[in-house]
C-alpha cells in the first residue's frame, strides 16, 4: 500500500481512483466492509482504491474538551489499512486550513485534482467541508459536475444489534470487555509502546513485568487484570496483564500497562512491543500486604492459562 502524507506527496501522474473518506478509527469490521466494497468497485472500473483519512480526530482541533480517545494511533491505523489490501491511503493533517475548507473546495482540491476520482463510497450521514456543511446531496451534485459517481453504503450491524462503530468499541474497552470489542474489530484490541524501567516490584515478587511507556499507542482498557499476549519482534508470548495504578503500592502512575510473560524471563527493556487483550479476569484491588498479593497473582496466572488454553505450567 502506498501512503501519501498530504496532497503534496501524491504523484502528479496518479491514475483515476475510487475513494472512501473517513476517520477509520480502529479499522473495524464496518470499515473493512466499506474497504472491501471500495476494492471491488476499483477492480470493476480499473481504478486505484484509495482511503482518505486524517492524522487526528477532527474534534481534537475543533472541540478538544469533548474529543474522545482514539482506538489506535495514526501509525497503527496506517498499518491496519495496509492489511486490508487497499492500494493507497492519503493521510491529511486536520489543521485550521483543512477544517475551514468549503465543501466544494474540499472535493475539488482533494478528490478531483489530486486523486482524479471516478467513484466515491460514503455513508448516508456523510458530512464534509467547513462546519460539516457538505452532505450527500451536495456530494452527488458535485459528482455530476466533476464526473464521478457517488455510492452510498448502508450501516454494518453486528448480529442485528447496533451499528458497528468506533464509539461502541470505545464503550466496550472502557468497560473492560476486550472480548466483545474484538468481535467488532475483527482482531484483539492492542496497545503498543516502548518497554521502560519500572519500580521492579514484579521481579521482587517473582513475576517480572514489561512496563509500557505512558506514551503507548492505542486505547488502554479499563483498570484490571487481563489475559492476553505480548508480541516482540514477531514472537507472541502469553501474558498476564495489569492495567491501572497498582493500588497496593503508593506513587504509581494511573493507567500503567504491565505484562508478565508466562514461564519466560525475557529482557525487553527498550523494545517496542504490542500487548493485546483477550479477556478481563478481575478488577484492580488494593491488598493488605505482599503475601495475599502473591497468592492472587498466582491465581491470575492460572486463570490466564485456562483462558488462553495453555498447558499447566508451560507456554
Amino acid at each position: 500500500m502506498k501512503v501519501f502524507r498530504g496532497l503534496e506527496a501524491i504523484p502528479a501522474g496518479w491514475p483515476a481512483s475510487a475513494v472512501s473518506i473517513g476517520k477509520f478509527d480502529g479499522v473495524h469490521l464496518g470499515h473493512r466492509t466499506v474497504i472491501d466494497g471500495l476494492k471491488s468497485i476499483a477492480r470493476e472500473h480499473g481504478l486505484q482504491s484509495v482511503v482518505v483519512t486524517f492524522d487526528r480526530h477532527p474534534l481534537a482541533l475543533l472541540a478538544p474538551a469533548i474529543c474522545p480517545p482514539t482506538l489506535v494511533s495514526t501509525e497503527q491505523k496506517i498499518e491496519l489499512l495496509a492489511d486490508t489490501g487497499v492500494d493507497a491511503t492519503l493521510v491529511l493533517e486536520f489543521n485550521e486550513a483543512l477544517s475551514s475548507l468549503p465543501p466544494e473546495e474540499f472535493i475539488r482540491s482533494i478528490l478531483v485534482k489530486a486523486l482524479h476520482v471516478r467513484q466515491v463510497l460514503v455513508g448516508r450521514d456523510f458530512r464534509f467541508g467547513a462546519k460539516g456543511a457538505g452532505d450527500v446531496a451536495l456530494l452527488q451534485r458535485l459528482g455530476r459536475e466533476f464526473g464521478f459517481e457517488v455510492r452510498l453504503i448502508d450501516d454494518v450491524t453486528h448480529e442485528n444489534e447496533r451499528r458497528v462503530s468506533s464509539s461502541w468499541i470505545r464503550e466496550l474497552m472502557l468497560a473492560g470487555d476486550p472480548r466483545a470489542a474484538a468481535r467488532l474489530l475483527g482482531r484483539l484490541p492492542a496497545v503498543r509502546g516502548v518497554v521502560v524501567t519500572g519500580a521492579r516490584r514484579g521481579r521482587e515478587l517473582g513475576f517480572p513485568t514489561a512496563n509500557l511507556s505512558p506514551e503507548s499507542e492505542g486505547l488502554i482498557p479499563a483498570d484490571g487484570v487481563y489475559a492476553g499476549w505480548l508480541t516482540d519482534a514477531g514472537f507472541r508470548y502469553p501474558a498476564a496483564i495489569s492495567v491501572g495504578n497498582n493500588p497496593t503500592f503508593a506513587g504509581v502512575a494511573q493507567q500503567q500497562v504491565e505484562a508478565y510473560v508466562l514461564d519466560r524471563d525475557i529482557d525487553l527493556y527498550g523494545h517496542v512491543v504490542e500487548v493485546s487483550f483477550e479477556e478481563r479476569i478481575r478488577g484492580m484491588v488494593a491488598f493488605t500486604g505482599i503475601d495475599p498479593l502473591i497468592v492472587q497473582i498466582r491465581d491470575d496466572v492460572e486463570q490466564v492459562r485456562r483462558i488462553l488454553a495453555l498447558p499447566a505450567g508451560a507456554v
